[in-house]
Protein backbone atom coordinates (compact mmCIF):
# COMPACT_ATOMS: atom_id res chain seq x y z
CA UNK A 1 0.00 0.00 0.00
CA UNK A 2 1.54 3.20 -1.23
CA UNK A 3 2.49 5.34 2.15
CA UNK A 4 1.76 8.89 0.41
CA UNK A 5 -1.75 10.46 -0.83
CA UNK A 6 -1.75 13.20 -2.93
CA UNK A 7 -5.00 15.22 -4.30
CA UNK A 8 -5.11 17.30 -6.77
CA UNK A 9 -7.10 19.08 -9.31
CA UNK A 10 -8.66 22.49 -10.35
CA UNK A 11 -9.10 25.05 -7.57
CA UNK A 12 -12.48 25.12 -5.55
CA UNK A 13 -13.31 21.28 -6.57
CA UNK A 14 -12.58 20.38 -2.78
CA UNK A 15 -9.39 19.29 -1.58
CA UNK A 16 -8.96 21.19 1.85
CA UNK A 17 -12.34 20.30 2.06
CA UNK A 18 -11.37 16.98 1.56
CA UNK A 19 -8.35 16.56 3.72
CA UNK A 20 -10.14 18.42 6.45
CA UNK A 21 -12.98 15.67 6.56
CA UNK A 22 -11.02 12.82 6.74
CA UNK A 23 -8.45 14.14 9.22
CA UNK A 24 -11.23 14.77 11.52
CA UNK A 25 -12.63 11.25 11.32
CA UNK A 26 -8.97 9.40 11.94
CA UNK A 27 -8.01 7.67 15.35
CA UNK A 28 -4.45 8.40 15.11
CA UNK A 29 -2.41 11.78 15.53
CA UNK A 30 -1.86 13.99 12.46
CA UNK A 31 0.52 16.97 11.89
CA UNK A 32 1.00 19.80 9.54
CA UNK A 33 -0.90 22.61 8.00
CA UNK A 34 -3.11 23.22 5.45
CA UNK A 35 -3.88 26.57 3.66
CA UNK A 36 -6.93 28.58 3.66
CA UNK A 37 -7.89 31.48 1.75
CA UNK A 38 -7.95 35.41 3.21
CA UNK A 39 -11.28 36.90 2.16
CA UNK A 40 -12.62 40.71 3.17
CA UNK A 41 -15.78 41.89 1.26
CA UNK A 42 -15.79 38.77 -0.74
CA UNK A 43 -12.75 39.23 -2.41
CA UNK A 44 -9.46 37.19 -1.98
CA UNK A 45 -6.50 39.18 -0.67
CA UNK A 46 -4.07 36.21 0.31
CA UNK A 47 -3.64 32.93 1.64
CA UNK A 48 -3.01 32.37 5.72
CA UNK A 49 -0.84 28.73 6.41
CA UNK A 50 -2.98 26.66 9.52
CA UNK A 51 -1.46 23.94 11.54
CA UNK A 52 -3.32 21.07 12.72
CA UNK A 53 -2.09 22.02 16.23
CA UNK A 54 -3.49 25.77 15.84
CA UNK A 55 -1.11 27.93 14.89
CA UNK A 56 -1.50 30.02 11.96
CA UNK A 57 0.75 32.43 9.52
CA UNK A 58 0.00 34.80 6.20
CA UNK A 59 1.45 32.85 3.79
CA UNK A 60 0.77 35.32 0.64
CA UNK A 61 -1.10 39.06 0.43
CA UNK A 62 -1.97 41.17 -1.80
CA UNK A 63 0.01 43.59 0.60
CA UNK A 64 2.97 42.00 0.88
CA UNK A 65 5.97 43.07 -0.92
CA UNK A 66 8.32 40.34 -1.88
CA UNK A 67 10.55 38.96 -4.65
CA UNK A 68 9.05 36.01 -4.43
CA UNK A 69 5.10 36.60 -6.69
CA UNK A 70 2.22 34.49 -7.22
CA UNK A 71 0.30 36.55 -9.78
CA UNK A 72 -0.77 39.57 -7.65
CA UNK A 73 0.54 38.39 -4.05
CA UNK A 74 4.04 38.58 -2.62
CA UNK A 75 4.60 35.58 -0.77
CA UNK A 76 6.11 35.17 2.64
CA UNK A 77 8.96 32.55 2.57
CA UNK A 78 9.86 33.36 6.33
CA UNK A 79 6.42 32.23 7.41
CA UNK A 80 6.06 29.23 5.53
CA UNK A 81 9.88 28.16 6.64
CA UNK A 82 9.08 29.26 10.53
CA UNK A 83 5.25 28.00 10.38
CA UNK A 84 4.65 25.50 7.72
CA UNK A 85 8.15 23.80 7.52
CA UNK A 86 8.37 23.40 11.55
CA UNK A 87 4.62 22.08 11.71
CA UNK A 88 6.07 19.19 8.87
CA UNK A 89 8.87 18.29 10.53
CA UNK A 90 7.09 18.01 13.98
CA UNK A 91 4.71 16.06 12.29
CA UNK A 92 7.18 13.56 10.75
CA UNK A 93 8.63 13.10 14.01
CA UNK A 94 5.69 12.90 16.80
CA UNK A 95 2.80 11.85 14.27
CA UNK A 96 0.87 8.85 12.25
CA UNK A 97 0.23 10.91 9.83
CA UNK A 98 1.65 14.30 7.74
CA UNK A 99 -0.29 16.55 6.21
CA UNK A 100 0.54 19.08 3.62
CA UNK A 101 -1.64 21.29 1.80
CA UNK A 102 -0.35 22.21 -0.25
CA UNK A 103 2.10 21.58 -2.73
CA UNK A 104 2.16 24.58 -5.11
CA UNK A 105 3.43 27.26 -6.62
CA UNK A 106 3.78 29.21 -3.65
CA UNK A 107 5.14 27.16 -1.48
CA UNK A 108 8.16 25.50 -4.05
CA UNK A 109 9.65 28.89 -3.78
CA UNK A 110 11.28 27.57 -0.48
CA UNK A 111 14.19 25.55 -0.51
CA UNK A 112 13.68 24.12 3.13
CA UNK A 113 10.29 23.24 2.34
CA UNK A 114 11.18 21.77 -0.74
CA UNK A 115 13.61 19.66 1.42
CA UNK A 116 11.65 19.09 4.46
CA UNK A 117 8.92 17.43 1.35
CA UNK A 118 11.20 14.41 -0.19
CA UNK A 119 12.52 13.77 3.36
CA UNK A 120 9.18 13.21 4.79
CA UNK A 121 8.13 11.02 1.43
CA UNK A 122 11.37 9.37 1.45
CA UNK A 123 11.20 8.23 4.95
CA UNK A 124 8.55 5.96 4.80
CA UNK A 125 5.83 8.43 7.35
CA UNK A 126 1.95 8.42 6.02
CA UNK A 127 1.60 11.33 4.09
CA UNK A 128 -1.83 13.36 2.90
CA UNK A 129 -1.72 16.29 1.16
CA UNK A 130 -2.64 17.90 -2.15
CA UNK A 131 -0.20 18.95 -4.89
CA UNK A 132 -0.77 21.62 -7.73
CA UNK A 133 -2.36 20.37 -10.75
CA UNK A 134 0.04 22.33 -13.38
CA UNK A 135 3.02 21.28 -14.84
CA UNK A 136 6.18 21.87 -12.82
CA UNK A 137 9.43 20.18 -12.80
CA UNK A 138 9.79 19.70 -9.11
CA UNK A 139 6.47 18.40 -8.69
CA UNK A 140 5.82 16.71 -11.54
CA UNK A 141 8.82 14.58 -10.28
CA UNK A 142 6.94 14.09 -6.47
CA UNK A 143 3.89 13.06 -8.24
CA UNK A 144 5.74 10.17 -10.22
CA UNK A 145 7.49 8.87 -7.06
CA UNK A 146 6.83 5.22 -6.44
CA UNK A 147 5.30 6.01 -3.18
CA UNK A 148 3.00 8.83 -4.13
CA UNK A 149 -1.12 7.30 -4.82
CA UNK A 150 -2.52 10.76 -7.27
CA UNK A 151 -6.20 11.43 -7.51
CA UNK A 152 -7.14 14.11 -9.21
CA UNK A 153 -10.49 15.67 -7.55
CA UNK A 154 -13.62 16.85 -9.42
CA UNK A 155 -16.76 18.22 -7.90
CA UNK A 156 -17.92 15.02 -9.62
CA UNK A 157 -15.79 12.44 -7.73
CA UNK A 158 -15.45 14.31 -4.63
CA UNK A 159 -18.15 12.02 -2.82
CA UNK A 160 -16.02 8.60 -4.44
CA UNK A 161 -12.42 10.36 -3.69
CA UNK A 162 -13.53 10.75 0.11
CA UNK A 163 -14.62 6.87 0.41
CA UNK A 164 -11.13 5.73 -0.96
CA UNK A 165 -9.13 8.32 1.46
CA UNK A 166 -10.91 7.33 4.08
CA UNK A 167 -10.45 3.32 2.93
CA UNK A 168 -6.79 4.81 2.95
CA UNK A 169 -6.56 5.89 5.90
CA UNK A 170 -8.60 3.21 7.55
CA UNK A 171 -5.90 0.44 5.91
CA UNK A 172 -3.19 2.59 6.80
CA UNK A 173 -4.07 2.69 10.45
CA UNK A 174 -4.50 -1.07 11.05
CA UNK A 175 -1.22 -1.65 9.49
CA UNK A 176 0.74 0.03 12.23
CA UNK A 177 -1.19 -1.39 14.96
Amino acid sequence: MKQVYLLTGKPGTGKTSLIKQAVAGMGSKAGGFYTEEIRSEGVRLGFRLVTLDGQSAILAHVNIHSPYRVSKYGVDIDNLDRVGVSALLKAAQQCDLVVVDEIGKMELFSANFRGAILQIINSGKRVLGTIMLNANPWADAIKLKPQVNLITVTRATYPQVLEGLLRWLKATESLKL
